[in-house]
């Protein structure tokens, strides 16, 4: 009975994600390692470096699903011309993502360069305004899908003929978002950071089906977070994180904080990270990771709290963020604006 729970559980499920996965806008529980899908003001807004590049992979409900869903993504920012724009700069980025969701073969690929400016109001803050353009792809394997008019009371049989047709297996739009920033950093041991953005904000049309332009838009996304750096004392510095995103009937709220430990003295060029985060009626989101030489890796894992636990055993996903920052050269002293060891 239970075994037949679960099956009926798993059918019902994989046909909500079709049905949905068109609409809704791929994430990461480690938002605050993804600064450029978070929002593209962030392109160049690097409080401790010049530039920085980064790797993300998250796998989602491998314990329930033969096919997991699978995100991936490399992105890059640098900060320009420092030295030509008095109490400014121009940042410059560029971020590939890739999707790979269910047994259907749903697969995204999404390319965007992005761009925002910077300015520094007085002596302790800064406001900055960004916005990305770029090309989405969507694409889906025809023959590894199953309809619902294709099953029998216990399995889903594709010899069966189905009423659902599809207008075509792939789909690439034009997309742009757009996003303001502000940080507040009064001394040297306390930094604040606050942000709003607007995804899709030209309405791309994204369908595999024939029907009306409107009803085949993606729905604008908003992103807003908080979050700040907190010098305790020589050894630890904690990063507190507020998160909250809105598409549609969707909705995503963070929250949690992570804290680095200094084993390395003056410099910190060896730290230990852990945190804690809960996405409300979702999950808890314990990290661990290490920095070493400005090279940071972090590791994340979902343990569900909602209902689907009594499914998945509280197996969510798991996600792995490495970034690397730097400055363009050894004997670069200009001001760090966020705390540091």
């Amino acid at each position: 009975m239970q075994k037949n729970k679960k099956i009926v559980f798993l059918v019902s499920f994989c046909l909500i994600a079709v049905s949905i996965l068109p609409a809704q806008d791929l994430h990461f529980s480690q938002f605050f390692n993804s600064p450029l899908t978070t929002n593209p003001a962030n392109t160049g807004f690097i409080p401790d470096a010049d530039y920085r590049i980064g790797a993300h992979y998250r796998n989602q409900y491998s314990s329930i699903l033969s096919t997991p869903y699978k995100t991936m993504s490399v992105y890059g920012d640098a900060q320009l011309f420092r030295d030509r724009i008095e109490n400014g700069w121009l940042g410059l980025g560029g971020l590939i993502l890739s999707d790979v969701a269910g047994s259907g073969g749903l697969r995204s690929t999404k390319i965007y360069g992005s761009i925002a400016y910077h300015q520094q109001l007085g002596n302790s803050s800064l406001l900055s305004a960004g916005f990305n353009v770029g090309w989405a792809n969507k694409r889906i394997d025809i023959s590894k899908l199953s309809f619902p008019d294709q099953f029998d009371g216990k399995f889903f049989d594709r010899d069966l003929p189905s009423s659902v047709v599809l207008n075509t297996n792939s789909v690439s739009y034009f997309d742009m978002q757009a996003g303001l920033n502000y940080a507040y950093f009064p001394t040297e041991d306390i930094y604040v950071n606050a942000g709003y953005s607007i995804h899709h904000v030209n309405g791309p049309q994204e369908t595999f089906f024939s029907g009306s332009v409107d009803s085949s838009r993606i729905p604008m996304r908003h992103i807003g977070f908080i979050n700040a750096l907190l010098k305790v004392n020589d050894r630890v510095i904690i990063n507190p994180n507020i998160y909250y995103t809105n598409q549609a009937k969707a909705s995503e709220f963070v929250m949690g904080l992570n804290a680095n430990y200094n084993l390395a003295g003056e410099g910190g060029e060896k730290q230990l990270i852990a945190g804690l985060y809960y996405r409300a009626g979702d999950a808890v989101i314990p990290m661990v990771g290490f920095e070493i030489k400005n090279i940071r890796f972090t590791f994340s894992y979902d343990v569900t709290t909602s209902a689907l636990n009594n499914f998945n055993n509280l197996q969510g996903a798991h996600e792995f963020n490495v970034m690397k920052k730097g400055f363009y050269s050894e004997s670069d002293s200009r001001q760090v604006m966020c705390p540091k060891f």
